[in-house]
Parts: structure tokens; C-alpha cells; sequence
């Protein structure tokens, strides 16, 4: 192996060689623990750690970093307190999330770290959002992010690199291509000879460096960086390394060739950087040994901090508390200065989307077709002009690495909105905001502070795959809010009020609203509380706990039935308003749940349930759920009708008040 110092002063020199040491002794301390049952789980780094060093102390400190399992060294390189970082690592209360997550599944704004999911690609399109973050607020940054050989064959690595060329992003995306993704050689995960290969198909630069050479590393990264810095697009490193160990301990190295491992054991990061070194005379012998024990000194104080750590207690309100950030939303309500003019329901959600943008100049906007065509429905028609194109952005068709942009977005200040086109579409971004968004603050703290709009709902004869209802898909999942507002008014108040919150909100809007209904909506900025519902209208005969078009549905019915009937429009679906229900039930003694989701799995059964526990004494009659066929939503429109429980509405509702 061959290094080359170029100008480098012997104190960098001598950094980088503490830097690699560190992560290999902390290693062999972690695996004898492992032995001995005092550590449960081990991902090995060792054979790869120059890639982690080297790029680590190649950027700025304010520059953000996402590691993968292997990526120790970008831990201890940003100076990460072992006795913290070890904690983390044993599920202690001091860690970093508290005990909920493990060893490097956390992140930390203080040393600019963004920690992993095991999902692995998904991390790539929250570098995206870092770096967009830094273009908009022209600040000359990088952001690095790391895949393996393995995870680059998921969808999440395309689509962000495919974002971060188009939007000229600053993001080094580098490829540790250790030759296997856990046993599966890269014969069989890609055809190609190289991942430099793949960088011109993106538009993009792409160099392959020895990643076992911590010099040539740091040298081609800090080059890089500068450039990127100056002149903003992405470059895909691929670092040529090796994984001395097994994919984590238990599964071994057996399917790897003896004759591999012979090879690669002689490019060792560590041995051959510290033989260099001695041979130049820029390391002395006393000075080897010197620098070892005060590393193995500062690895023992470490672990016996973490040994001395308390485990974490559980206590369930902290536990819940945690799931989002807390906030306390401020009251804005409109002037009563005479009546309201009628708006419909879409101009209401336009007029809260562009007060807001008004009201929070960090809020970026982006998804499929929204900026000069103005969207599909076009409700950010004229933001371009208004707000410019750096804040309302036109995306690839990638819901995901856009979903995980936000959250990039968020992790520099900033707030994000996404426009799913479909609400349907949304299955291609749930990944990030059930697993990233929705529990990033419970893990470590960073909040994620996005919006998804989310037009949905049948009616409209589209078919199956843009007219389903999906809401109860993201009302399972804790840290999401979801709102699904009926009218124009809430329409505005919600939308409003999910850009105040700085937690990731759902916001569904039903598409046959948008041009059929109108209601007063006051032309000042004002918000919905998120979690109140509200009553539509008031009876004494049976309670009608619905929300979104189903309101609209029970007037109907309620009207042409001539029943008397509490309609609570739930508003809000996650966390829903369970002492608004328990007022109507406990008043009215029947109550029916309607939604246009399909009956099984929809919220109805959730509340349902929970009026059984809560408020049983108080019921006349047995719950009555009300929902669509269990079935997708068929096309041709008599089977769209079939499909929509209208009539069944009808039927149930008689029955109910006759019990």
C-alpha cells in the first residue's frame, strides 16, 4: 500500500493515525465484552475503518454525516463522549435515545450526526433535505452520506441520487463496496463491474479510491469537499474495502473464500498506516505505545461510566410524551369582523397554504408538477411567481427520497411541505414516514417538521389506485398527526395549524370537495385546533361520529330521514378527540361510526372499541360501524356507488333509532 502525503503536516498525519486507532481498539474491547456477555450485539467495522476516519476529519465540523452500522469511526471522530456513545450501545438511560434504539440507530445535532434506520437507503434522501437546507440558505456546506454495496440495490439509493443530481445537490455519496451485502457476494445483488459506472447515468461525477488507504481517503474527500462547497452538485465515491468480520457477529465468515481473507488481511487500514509511518519516522515507537494506552485509558473510563450508568425505568406517560415534540400551539383566530366570504373548498386550502408560506419563510414546498403547471388539482397555481422556484419545487416521481428530504429539511430548521399527487401514491413514501418520520423524535430528539398533503377519497369514478381512502394506515402509527378536515373553514384551520406543528402531520383533503363545496372562510390567517372535534349538527336521537365527506353524508341521510341526530365531525383522526365522543355517546345513548375507508382495519373499529370500555353503561344500543365495501374501489360508477356506503348508511341509521 502506498501513501502519499503530499503537503500534509505531520500533526494531521499523526490525528489520522489516533483517529484509525481508536475505533480498532474500542472494537477489540467491545468483542471480548461480547464474549463475556456483557455486550448483546456487535456490528465489525474492522477492516474498513479509513473510510470512516478518513472522510470524518476531511469535512467541517457544522458539515452533517450519515453512517451506516460499519461507520465507528465517524462516532468517535466527531469526538462523541465514549462513555455516551457506549451507553447508547447497552440500551442505558444516559444513551442518546434513552434506551429505545440501538448502537448506531441515533443521531446528534451537536456533532452534526444523522443515525441510521435499518432500512439503510432511506438515510440518502435525508442528506438530500440537509443539502437543500444549505443551498437555500446559501451556505457553503457538504453533506456525506454512506451506503454499503448491498443497500445501494434498494430504490431509496436511486431516487436520491437521482434528486440530488437534478437539484444539484452538495452531497458526497459514498459507497463502501466491502464486496458483500451480509453473505450475498456482489454477483448476485448487481451485474455491473463498478459503481463509478453509475455515476454518469445520474449526471453526476463518480471516483473509486482504496478505501483501506486513510490518506488517499482524506486527501479525495477534502478535495471534494472544497470543490463542492464552492461549485454545489453531488459526486459518488466508491471505496473499495473489505468487512474482516461477519455482517455482525453470530453470522460469521464462513461463505467467505480462506484465500479473500488472506488477501484483504494484508491491506489492513490500521497495520499498514501505522508500519508508514514508523518507517518514515513521522511515528516513533515510544509514541506507539503511548498513544495506545491512552486510547485503551479513555475506552476503560468510558465503559466504566456506561457500566455505572442506570438502566432506563419505564414510565409510561414519558413514553408517550416523547413520541412527538411538545407544543403548545398559538391560539389565531380571525377577526369577527362581520360575516366570512364563501370560498370554496379548494381556494380555502390555497389561501392556508399561502398565508403560511407568507408566515414562515423556512417553508419549502415540493412534489410532482406543483410549480409553474401549479399541480394537478392546482392549488399552488401562481406560487412560482409569488414565492420562487428555490421554494416550490418541481420532484421526481420518488415520493420517498422527497418524504426523506423533509426530514433533511427539518434537521436544518427549516419546514417542508410534500403533495403526494394521489394520496394512493403514497404507498411509495411509507417507509420514510412511518420509520423515519414518525419516529425520529422519539428516538433521538429531532423533530419532523412536514406536512403531507394527501388528496384522496373516491366519487370521481378514477378507479382503483386513485380513489382509495388510506387514512387508517397512518392513524396505527405514533409520532404522525392526521387531519381530515370536511369543509372549507377547517379546511384552511388545518392546514394552518399542521405548518404551526412542528411534528410530521397528514393532511387528507377529499378531492370531490374541492370544487363542489363552499362554505365562509375568513380572509385573515387563522388556525383549527389539531386533536378538537366539532359538531355539525346537534340531536337527541343517535350520535353520527364521521369525518370528511361522511359528514356531508349524515346530513344528508339525517335530513331526508328526519332524525335527530349529534354529527361530530372528528376533524382530526390522529390523536382523535375521545371526550368530544364520550359527551355525544353518554347523551345519546346509540351511535353509529361512519367513514368512506373500508369497514375492516378503518378507525370505526379503533372507536368503536374504545366506546365499548369507556362508555358501555351509557349505550342503548349495540355500536353501529358503517364504512365501503371491503373491496378496492371499482371504476365504472354504479359500482363506485355500490361500493360508497350511502345506502347502507340509510339502512343502519333506521335501525338504530327503531332498536
Amino acid at each position: 500500500m502506498t501513501f502519499d502525503r503530499k503537503d500534509y503536516p505531520n500533526d494531521l498525519l499523526l490525528r489520522l493515525y489516533r483517529e484509525l486507532l481508536k475505533p480498532r481498539l474500542i472494537e477489540e474491547k467491545m468483542l471480548i465484552l461480547l464474549r463475556q456477555g456483557k455486550v448483546s450485539k456487535w456490528f465489525s467495522g474492522i477492516g474498513q475503518e479509513a473510510i470512516s476516519v478518513g472522510s470524518t476529519l476531511a469535512l467541517n465540523p457544522d458539515e452533517y454525516i450519515l453512517p451506516l452500522h460499519r461507520n465507528l469511526g465517524v462516532f468517535t471522530g466527531r469526538g462523541v463522549p465514549l462513555g455516551r456513545l457506549f451507553a447508547q450501545w447497552q440500551g442505558k438511560a444516559t444513551g442518546y435515545t434513552k434506551g429505545r434504539d440501538r448502537s448506531f440507530h441515533f443521531g446528534t445535532n451537536e456533532h452534526h450526526i444523522v443515525g441510521m434506520i435499518s432500512h439503510l437507503g432511506p438515510q440518502l434522501a435525508v442528506a438530500d433535505g440537509i443539502a437543500l437546507a444549505d443551498v437555500l440558505d446559501k451556505k457553503p456546506r457538504v453533506t456525506l452520506t454512506y451506503s454499503g454495496d448491498g443497500g445501494a440495490s434498494e430504490g431509496d439509493f436511486h431516487e436520491a441520487l437521482n434528486v440530488a443530481a437534478v437539484w444539484q445537490l452538495p452531497v458526497i455519496f459514498l459507497i463502501e463496496n466491502n464486496g458483500y451485502g451480509l453473505s450475498t457476494p456482489s454477483n448476485e445483488q448487481f451485474r455491473f463491474k463498478s459503481f463509478v459506472d453509475k455515476g454518469p447515468a445520474y449526471g453526476m461525477e463518480a471516483v473509486q479510491i482504496d478505501g483501506n488507504n486513510v490518506l488517499e481517503v482524506y486527501d479525495k474527500i477534502r478535495t471534494l469537499a472544497e470543490d463542492l462547497r464552492q461549485h454545489p452538485r453531488p459526486v459518488l465515491v466508491e471505496a473499495l474495502t473489505f468487512r474482516m468480520r461477519g455482517h455482525e457477529e453470530a453470522s460469521g465468515t464462513k461463505y467467505v473464500p480462506a484465500e479473500l481473507m488472506q488477501e484483504w488481511a494484508t491491506k489492513d487500514p490500521v497495520e499498514n498506516y501505522e508500519k508508514w509511518l514508523l518507517s518514515e519516522g513521522i511515528l516513533s515507537e515510544t509514541a506507539r505505545v503511548q498513544i495506545r494506552e491512552t486510547i485503551k485509558q479513555e475506552i476503560e473510563k468510558g465503559w466504566q461510566e456506561t457500566e455505572a450508568a442506570p438502566a432506563p425505568v419505564a414510565d409510561a406517560s414519558r413514553e408517550l410524551a416523547d413520541m412527538y415534540q411538545p407544543f403548545a400551539p398559538p391560539v389565531a383566530s380571525p377577526p369577527a369582523a362581520g360575516p366570512a366570504p364563501e370560498k370554496r373548498f379548494i381556494d380555502a386550502i390555497q389561501e392556508g397554504l399561502r398565508q403560511s408560506m407568507a408566515r414562515f419563510p423556512e417553508l419549502v414546498l415540493m412534489g410532482q408538477d406543483i410549480a409553474e403547471y401549479g399541480g394537478v388539482f392546482k392549488i399552488t397555481e401562481g406560487f412560482v411567481a409569488e414565492f420562487g422556484k428555490a421554494r416550490v419545487r418541481n420532484t421526481p416521481l420518488c415520493e420517498s427520497a422527497i418524504v426523506g428530504a423533509g426530514l433533511g429539511l427539518s434537521i436544518r430548521g427549516k419546514k417542508a411541505m410534500v403533495e403526494m399527487q394521489f394520496a394512493d401514491f403514497v404507498t411509495c413514501g411509507f417507509n420514510q414516514i412511518v420509520n423515519n418520520l414518525a419516529k425520529s423524535h422519539y428516538r433521538w430528539g429531532q423533530n419532523a417538521d412536514v406536512v403531507v398533503r394527501m388528496p384522496t377519497g373516491a366519487g370521481t369514478a378514477a378507479g382503483p389506485f386513485h380513489s382509495q381512502s388510506n387514512e387508517a394506515w397512518f392513524t396505527h402509527v405514533p409520532g404522525l398527526k392526521v387531519v381530515y378536515p370536511s369543509n372549507p373553514h377547517d379546511a384552511k384551520g388545518l392546514l394552518c395549524a399542521a405548518f404551526e406543528d412542528p411534528n410530521p402531520v397528514l393532511y387528507f383533503e377529499h378531492k370531490l370537495l374541492y370544487r363542489s363545496l363552499s362554505g365562509p372562510v375568513p380572509e385573515a390567517y387563522y388556525t383549527t385546533p389539531i386533536g378538537q372535534a366539532a359538531l355539525a349538527q346537534e340531536g337527541e336521537e343517535v350520535s353520527i361520529i364521521t369525518y370528511g365527506l361522511g359528514v356531508h353524508w349524515a346530513l344528508a341521510a339525517c335530513k331526508e330521514l328526519s332524525i335527530k341526530a349529534d354529527i361530530l365531525d372528528l376533524r382530526t383522526l390522529l390523536p382523535w378527540d375521545t371526550e368530544a365522543v364520550a359527551r355525544s355517546v353518554r347523551k345519546n345513548g346509540r351511535v353509529l361510526i361512519l367513514h368512506e375507508d373500508t369497514l375492516t382495519g378503518g378507525l370505526g373499529g379503533e372507536i368503536a372499541a374504545w366506546i365499548a370500555e369507556n362508555c358501555f353503561a351509557s349505550l342503548d344500543a349495540p355500536v353501529r360501524r358503517v364504512a365501503s365495501l371491503d373491496t378496492a374501489v371499482p371504476f365504472a360508477p354504479p359500482l363506485e356507488a355500490g361500493f360508497l356506503p350511502q345506502q347502507r348508511l340509510r339502512e343502519q341509521l333506521l335501525a338504530l333509532r327503531n332498536y
